[in-house]
């Protein structure tokens, strides 16, 4: 397994960043400051395990497109640096949860007071379908 420091390092290293303006509100400030982030990572390209590798690319998560690309966007932030490193948390975080390989589902079987609880209820219900009976002749 791979250190935090470690990995973060690795995709900051193997991730590309551009900026661009912000959308929405924020006044003059959005329309003149490029302080969003596009954050591209190449999931194929990069030097992660191939067990994550294929786990990132199995995940289906619109940020992952087609080419096996990962794009974030980070805009939340007023600064540049700030969106900057939030983009790479969520990076780190997406690549953090496919590191750890999914628990094997054992499967189960009901218990036997389940299982009474039930027949229980079912003929509970059956009685009393039984009981309203047909409307007579007379």
């Amino acid at each position: 397994m791979i250190d935090e420091a470690s990995l973060l390092a690795l995709l900051q290293a193997e991730s590309s960043f551009s900026a661009i303006r912000a959308q929405g509100a924020g006044g003059q400030n959005v329309n003149k400051v490029s302080s969003a982030v596009h954050l591209r990572f190449d999931i194929g390209a990069s030097s992660l395990a191939d067990g994550i590798k294929r786990r990132l690319l199995a995940l289906n998560d619109q940020r992952i497109t087609a080419d096996g690309v990962v794009v974030i966007k980070a805009q939340t932030q007023r600064s540049q640096e700030l969106n900057r490193a939030e983009a790479l948390q969520r990076l780190f975080e997406l690549v953090d949860g496919a590191a750890r390989p999914p628990k094997p589902r054992r499967p189960t079987r009901p218990t036997l007071a389940s299982k009474r609880r039930r027949l229980e209820g079912k003929s509970q219900r059956s009685a009393l379908k039984a009981a309203r009976g047909k409307v007579g002749d007379g």
